[in-house]
Formats: C-alpha cells, structure tokens, sequence
C-alpha cells in the first residue's frame, strides 16, 4: 500500500480509538472521506510502533512531506504516552517552528496599536476594556447569530475566493454546545460538509465578533478545508488528507483565519480593531506558553498577565496557564496562534506598501494545500520568523496603584 494511504489508514485507527475513550480526537478535519469501516487501534502504544515503522519507511525513501507529518504524530503521540520534552523540541516536531518568542519592545509596540485602535472605535484600556467592547459592538441574542453570521459570510465570500481563486463548494451546519473549553467557536467536518458550533460558555455575540467570526471560521477554515477536498479529488495529493491540529500547517490555518479582516475588510474599523487587539493577546499567552514551560512560577506568570491586560480575569490566566501547561494537544495547538497571528498580521501590513503580489500568491497557494511554516517561508522570505526571532523573556508586575 501506498505510504500515505498507510499514514491515513493509521490515523483513522488511532482516532477511532481516541474517540471511544472520550478523548480528544485526533482527524480535524478529513479531505478525503471514505465509507470504509474503520477498526479502532488496541492502544496507543500499538499506534506508536505502527507510526515508528512508517516514520522510517518515509526517511529511508526520502518521502519527506509524509516524515514531517509523521514525526509530529509521533512527538504528539509520545506526549500523550507521558513524554515531556522541551518546549521548544515539542514545538518545532509538532507546530514546524521554534517557541523562541517575541521581544519586549516589539510586544510593546503591537500593545500601543492595538490600543489606538480600541481608542477609534471609543473603547479605554483599563480593567473594563472587555466589557466596553461588547457594549461598543452591538450585542446579538444567540437565537439571531448563525443567520448572522451566515449573512456576513456570504457578503464577503466573493472577495475571499477571488483573493484565494478558489470555487470550492461546502455545506455548512451551525450548531451550539455547552463545553469546558477554551475555545468559543468551533469548525470541523469532512469533505465539502462542514460544521460550526458555537460554544455558549465562551462565545460572544455582537455584530462585530460575527463578522470577524464569519471570515475566521467559515471563509478561512470552512473554505479553505474545502478547497483541500477538491484539490484532493482532482489531483493526486502526496500529503495526508487527513487534517490534525497537531501538525506542523496550524501555525498556517489559525495564522491566516485571524488576519484575514486585514485582507478583506481592512476599512471595517471595528473588526480590525479586534484583530489588532487579538495579535497583542496572543503574544502575551505566548509570553506564558513559554514562561509556564520553562518552570516560572505560577504567580509571577499571574502577575505578568495582569500588567500587561488588566482586563483578564483570574479564571482566565489559570485556564491560559493550565491549558499550555499541562494539555499535550494544547501545549503544541495553542502555539500556532500567536505564531500564525504574527506572520499573517505583518503580511497584511505589506499589503499597505503595495506588495500585493506576494499576499496574492500566498493566498493562492494556501487554499491550494495545507502548508508549514518552512513553506511559509519561501513563499515571504523577507518576512518576520515564525515563532518570534528569540529573545529571553522577562516576566512584568502589576504597576502600583
């Protein structure tokens, strides 16, 4: 059998099992559905020795766009079975960069950006800038949200495929949940048939957040895994269709889902306003990916989150901490968040100076197939380095009242 469809094979095994547990499953998103019957692993000790093989099987022939894959499953995989490696080597198997982080100054600088932008649209930063921005935003009753949200898709559907030149077609369920997650909205599914479910625990609807929502989360996620499916039907892929959010193209898939207000609604001043805000968010829980993994301790990394966003509350910086430290799937999947926000905001800003061909190509290719950070990389050389250029990190206090 061929080494993908092997590697294919083997994850709808292993997802079989992980979902009989109740854990996490391990497909997010499946390119290439199939009515075959799926037979759980034994265990995931028996998937590990299956992965080993075709893991070598990939380097011994050279195939190296299986062995990246495969190397992340494993590095996951192995931190499911209790393996802790550094953060940095877990990162670099499982997300495909380095978790060498952002600069003071340069955080800074985003900060002082996103809080011009708050100030246009009228939103203060102080311990209430949270609930300012849901007052200023128009708040949505959960019953009104999903035509909402699919309206606001449809308005700037048009802009989105001919930036990405794709004519892929999907089906779109919206359903809501009730989960202790850490997420609010939520997209999987299989083939052109894609579902969107709204965690009422965490989502906040206001008009804004839909429209930012309609273009993360449908016109990025919804459209771009669909577009996968149909380049996976008219040609055959080398890559495994089978999509996982431990794998080296999340930094690519959360990346582009976030900026793409920059992209396609740049004049709609209070969805930007949100990513600018959202980029600043998410270096700072990059500043506590790193700072929880590297063994600080847990009230000075408190004490951190509170000088730098006076609005969080204590719940959420215990979630932020936990989640990155001790979830294997969270401690790799939420790095590719300010990873992906940070190279995607910086090509956005070109776009300011007219390098609208190297955002078009980026576009074209990354709705053609998923793509790591290396292959980022060359397709934006001069563009920042993924992960953050590496700078120590210090840890701020609360100033004094």
């Amino acid at each position: 059998m061929r080494l993908r469809d092997e590697i294919e094979q083997t994850l709808r095994a292993w997802d079989a099992y992980e979902k009989a547990r109740k854990a996490s499953p391990v497909i997010d998103f499946d390119c290439a559905p199939t009515a075959a019957q799926v037979t759980a692993a034994p265990s995931r000790l028996d998937v590990h020795s299956t992965l080993t093989q075709l893991y070598k099987r990939a380097e011994r022939d050279g195939d190296q766009v299986c062995a990246e894959q495969l190397r992340a499953h494993l590095a996951y995989l192995g931190a499911l079975l209790g393996e802790r490696p550094p953060l940095d080597d877990y990162l670099t198997a499982t997300q495909g960069c380095s978790a060498a982080g952002w600069p003071e100054e340069y955080v800074t600088a985003v900060g002082e950006r996103a809080r011009a932008a708050l100030a246009d649209i009228g939103v203060s930063w102080d311990a209430t800038t949270d609930r300012q921005l849901r007052d200023a935003e128009g708040p949505v009753e959960a019953a009104d949200a999903p035509e909402m949200i699919r309206a606001a898709a449809s308005e700037a559907d048009p802009a989105v495929r001919a930036l990405a030149e794709t004519d892929a077609p999907y089906t779109l369920e919206i359903t809501t949940v009730d989960v202790d997650a850490y997420w609010a909205y939520w997209l999987d599914g299989t083939g052109q048939d894609v579902q969107l479910r709204f965690n009422l625990r965490n989502a906040t609807f206001t008009k804004v957040r839909l429209r930012q929502f309609a273009l993360h989360e449908i016109l990025g996620h919804a459209l771009q895994s669909a577009s996968y499916t149909a380049t996976a039907n008219r040609t055959d892929v080398p890559w495994p269709r089978l999509l996982s959010v431990h794998v080296p193209y999340q930094v690519l898939l959360e990346g582009i889902a976030q900026a793409m207000p920059l992209f396609v609604t740049p004049d709609d001043t209070a969805v930007t306003a949100r990513v600018r805000l959202d980029h600043y968010l998410q270096l700072i829980r990059a500043d506590l990916h790193r700072a929880i993994n590297d063994g600080a301790p847990v009230a000075d990394c408190a004490d951190h989150a509170r000088a730098c966003v006076p609005f969080w509350t204590t719940d959420a910086i215990a979630d932020i901490l936990t989640d990155r430290g001790n979830d294997p799937q969270l401690r790799t999947y939420l790095w590719a968040y300010p990873a992906g926000i940070d190279w995607f905001v910086n090509l956005a800003d070109t776009a300011d100076t007219a390098d609208t061909e190297t955002v078009g190509k980026v576009f074209r290719a990354v709705y053609t197939q998923p793509s790591t950070p290396h292959q980022l990389t060359q397709l934006w050389p001069t563009g920042p380095r993924i992960g953050g250029p590496g700078t120590p990190l210090r840890l701020r206090k609360p100033s004094l009242p």
